[in-house]
């Protein structure tokens, strides 16, 4: 898509990451802390595991399941859910390229969610049992992994407001609008992306209706203000849609 970061994938498992590499696929905040040196840099290459491929529908983790790894994506999306004990399904979060799965085992030692891949995904793995040395090690990459958990934790306190406030019109408004921004931040295009979670994933993360979902896409392209094909999505008026949103957030 125009405007859009492309992802290059290496051609070979073993070969080394490089720094521009770690950029390109957006784990350098992992990666690369701040004043990271050469000498740290070997230490951190001894417990990454670097990209193993995930297919769609393919299992990260479950719950209950020990916490081996952090997984860091380089490429595609992942969902996470858990099972309520009414036995239904309510899926907790999507990630995209960027972004980090597992932290929430840190204290526990456990995954207390079940993370699929919603398309082919690239990762690199952390070895989380030889965290703690590394992070005594690497004092900056500590604080990294600070910052990272802080990001996670406002976007947890994000969604509750999201949910506990607003109707589905603006629920669905500010999805997308956080999306935009979450792309925006990893130097991919705010305005066109795949959206690979289906229209019954959003509902259940939104806690609407499916139904719902689909009417109000329709009534937002209707209104000028996005464009679908299939999952493609390009937010036509941004400025438009966040005032669908600041609706609820002004209530």
């Amino acid at each position: 898509m125009p405007g859009s970061k492309v992802i290059p994938l290496r051609s070979s498992l073993d070969q080394p990451c490089e720094p521009f590499a770690c950029a390109q696929c957006g784990v350098y905040q992992l990666c690369l802390p701040l004043g990271l040196q050469q000498a740290d840099m070997t230490l951190l290459e001894s417990v990454v595991k670097r990209k193993e491929i995930y297919k769609r529908g393919q299992l990260f983790f479950k719950p209950g399941d020990r916490f081996d790894f952090i997984y860091a994506i380089r490429s595609g999306s992942v969902k996470t859910s858990v099972c309520t004990p009414d036995g239904r399904v309510q899926i907790t979060g999507f990630h995209i390229a960027g972004e980090l799965l597992g932290l929430s085992a840190l204290a526990s030692g456990q995954y207390s969610s079940e993370a699929r891949a919603l398309e082919t995904t690239s990762v690199c793995r952390v070895e989380a049992e030889r965290l703690d040395e590394l992070a005594q090690q690497i004092p900056s990459l500590q604080y990294q992994m600070l910052k990272i958990m802080s990001g996670q934790i406002r976007q947890d306190e994000e969604l509750m407001l999201l949910l506990g406030r607003r109707n589905a019109e603006e629920r669905l408004a500010e999805y997308l609008i956080g999306l935009s921004r979450r792309f925006a931040a990893r130097n991919y295009s705010p305005t066109q992306f795949h959206l690979s979670m289906s229209r019954g994933d959003i509902g259940n993360y939104l806690g609407i209706a499916e139904e719902t979902v689909c009417r109000i896409l329709t009534r937002f392209q209707n209104a000028g203000l996005i464009a679908t094909k299939r999952r493609d999505v390009r937010l036509i008026d941004l400025r438009q849609l966040e005032a669908v949103a600041r609706l609820g957030a002004a209530a």
